[in-house]
């Protein structure tokens, strides 16, 4: 499988890394001694599942290293055009690839294991889209101060991951799956309110479960689907805020030196 690393975020002012990153891109944020992204490259580099990466956000490569590097895109505005633009690049290198690892580069603590491990779970059947959601034990035994934003449903209480699978057929779908689903990216309300207001309900009232939700959201938005309950904490720790930026830094930099 093929990877495309999203790095367009700009902090602007009046916005929480702004102070840290002061016009340049949040992926360059240095960390342990790196950037930001340099992480994520790193362990898709060690991924014995992935072949070539394309990064889109960052034009050229001189703050980065990464063989498996194809190619290298500027933002193209928007989350959605981000990855849109990455599929249709993949696309162009290989017409026949039937799907991508699509990772956030403010993700660092990520590891070529977990790549591997999300590459061999996608691989077992044909959907859209293998969306990763991490449990709030999994997340707070790890990451204890994150305050992560989480949605609790009936069997149990999940955030999302910043790592997933989606199909390249995917660039087809209209502008408004992909708007949805970008928008509720990072609001639980939101989430549940794109299955329905009779799931929205349910979701409040902590009466549905996460296969059925996921069953429900997928339905809604007209494509196949799967969520699944990921092990590994890093791959829902990105890096939002300061308080974040610095938990990760120590973390990091604790692991290089053991």
């Amino acid at each position: 499988m093929d990877a495309i690393v999203i790095a367009g975020g700009v902090p602007e002012p009046g916005e929480p890394l702004y102070e840290y990153t002061q016009g340049i891109s949040k992926a360059l944020l240095e960390i342990a001694g790196k950037p930001m992204i340099q992480w994520v490259l790193d362990a898709l580099t060690g991924a014995s599942t992935i072949q070539d990466v394309i990064v889109i956000g960052l034009p050229d490569n001189d703050e980065f290293v990464c063989p498996k590097v194809a190619s290298c895109l500027p933002s193209q505005g928007d989350m959605i055009a981000n990855v849109r633009a990455g599929i249709l690049e993949l696309l162009r290198l290989k017409p026949d690839a039937s799907h991508a690892l699509v990772a956030s580069s403010d993700i660092p603590a990520i590891t070529h294991k977990m790549v591997d491990w999300l590459v061999d779970k996608a691989s077992h059947s044909n959907e859209d889209a293998y969306y990763n959601v991490i449990t709030r034990e999994v997340m707070e035994k790890r990451f204890p101060t994150s305050k992560r934003s989480y949605i609790r449903l009936k069997d149990v209480e999940v955030c999302g991951g910043d790592m997933n699978v989606l199909a390249t057929r995917m660039v087809s779908a209209d502008d408004a799956v992909w708007g949805k689903l970008v928008a509720a990216r990072k609001n639980a309300l939101k989430q549940a309110a794109l299955m329905g207001f009779d799931t929205l309900i349910l979701v409040m009232l902590h009466a549905i479960t996460l296969e059925a939700a996921a069953k429900k959201l997928t339905k809604r938005l007209n494509i196949t689907g799967q969520a699944i309950l990921c092990p590994y904490a890093e791959v829902g720790m990105d890096v939002d805020k300061p308080h974040q930026l610095e938990m990760m830094r120590a973390d990091l930099s604790q692991q290089q030196s053991a």
